[in-house]
């Protein structure tokens, strides 16, 4: 019994040592797609969890946000090593990072850019697409150089990078891109062509979204990208056959309305005038079939993202003049009162002229003869001019 409580021990020291040695060869890594630390709002965003060892072993992953709390948000997804962020919001500015057995990675950083980046042009422009049926993106136009975009695709299946498809050719399967492409590329909704999409070009990278190509029976389509409030949004229910009955559209949860069965397998609901107060995760379900779509959020933003400027500029206009007109006013008086008190000093007639006694002087002999020849000459000329004076 000694020896094999002895055998015990060595074996379990010895699986311990395998495990603190293969802890220590671990490397847990975050990646951000797309690339880079600056994100947009409204805009779709992933994190993915990988380890670096050669071990072979299946890794359950934790998520967590340094310094915060992280709750359950419906435009988050969390799915082991995936954590898809459906539309950035301010409040997903901050640190994240993952946890693979007792190894965290380095936090990474996501900073949210309220510009507006340009847009990538889906057609159409929703979320959840059937299997089968055809989307198309394209780049947006540069004004520097046309065919300076690259379209770039990841999808969380990706276990490679490909190197880009030139010419003609559409086919951003399994992370690969498309350049040189000035018109747009059309795709099949599979599970390969799933996945985000974005653009790269002179001008930076454009907003990102992501497609799911879905193989149930009823889908739920919403805008891919955020809509602007004031606009009249529709949300599109669609069925893969007919044959319905009325259709229940929920928001967070709760019924908003219940419209009913339409001839063809597509049935919508209209948002006329959209605040931020519609923005959420939206549903449809056929109760009597027991069918329900998968949620699809809602991203509303403000009508104008630069009128928080407008409002700064407006105030210090206005602050300008408030301060402006008083010392306006206040100069404009101070300089009429400096005029008025010099006019007051200024002669304005020779009665006003006070009389200043001439200083004795002795004129010269010379000084006397020349003032009476003078004289004279005045007089004789006066005769002569006006005769009879």
């Amino acid at each position: 019994m000694n020896i094999i409580h002895i055998f015990l021990q060595l074996g379990l020291a010895a699986f311990v040592l395998q495990v603190d040695s293969l802890q220590g060869l671990l490397k847990t890594v975050v990646s951000v797609w797309p690339p880079g630390s600056k994100v947009y709002l409204g805009e779709s965003v992933l994190l993915k969890c990988t380890v670096e060892s050669n071990s072979t072993a299946e890794w359950s992953f934790e998520w967590d946000k340094p310094k915060t709390v992280l709750t359950l948000n419906p435009r988050h997804l969390v799915s082991n090593d995936s954590y898809f962020i459906t539309a950035v919001t301010r409040e997903d500015a901050g640190s994240y990072r993952c946890k693979a057995g007792q190894t965290s990675s380095q936090p990474v950083e996501l900073n949210v850019s309220e510009l507006t980046p340009p847009s990538l042009i889906l057609t159409p422009s929703m979320r959840y697409i059937f299997s089968g049926e055809r989307f198309s993106m394209q780049c947006p136009s540069s004004q520097m150089n046309t065919k300076g975009w690259k379209l770039r695709h990841y999808s969380p299946d990706c276990t490679r990078r490909r190197k880009a498809v030139q010419g003609d050719q559409c086919s951003p399967l399994e992370c690969a891109a498309v350049t040189n492409r000035t018109d747009a590329c059309v795709f099949n909704a599979t599970i390969e062509n799933s996945g985000l999409y974005w653009c790269e070009g002179p001008e930076g990278r454009s907003n990102s979204v992501r497609i799911l190509a879905s193989y149930d029976n009823i889908i739920m389509k919403t805008p891919a990208v955020p809509v602007f409030e004031g606009d009249n949004v529709i949300l599109y229910c669609q069925y893969k056959t007919t044959g319905y009955n009325d259709t229940t559209f929920f928001k967070n949860g709760a019924v908003v309305s219940v419209m009913p069965s339409s001839p063809n397998n597509e049935i919508n609901m209209t948002i006329e005038n959209v605040t931020k107060k519609d923005e959420g995760s939206y549903k449809c379900a056929s109760l009597a079939l027991k069918m329900e779509s998968t949620e699809s959020w809602l991203s509303v933003r403000p009508k104008s993202d630069t009128r928080g400027y407008w409002k700064w500029i407006i105030l210090s206009v206005g602050l300008v003049f408030l301060f402006l007109i008083p010392l306006s006013v206040w100069l404009f008086y101070r300089h009429r009162y400096q005029m008025l008190g010099t006019w007051k000093r200024w002669p304005f007639s020779k009665e006003d002229v006070p009389a200043v006694p001439v200083p004795a002087t002795k004129q010269d002999v010379t000084e006397v003869q020349w003032d009476l020849s003078w004289m004279e000459m005045s007089n004789l000329l006066d005769k002569q001019i006006y005769p009879g004076t």
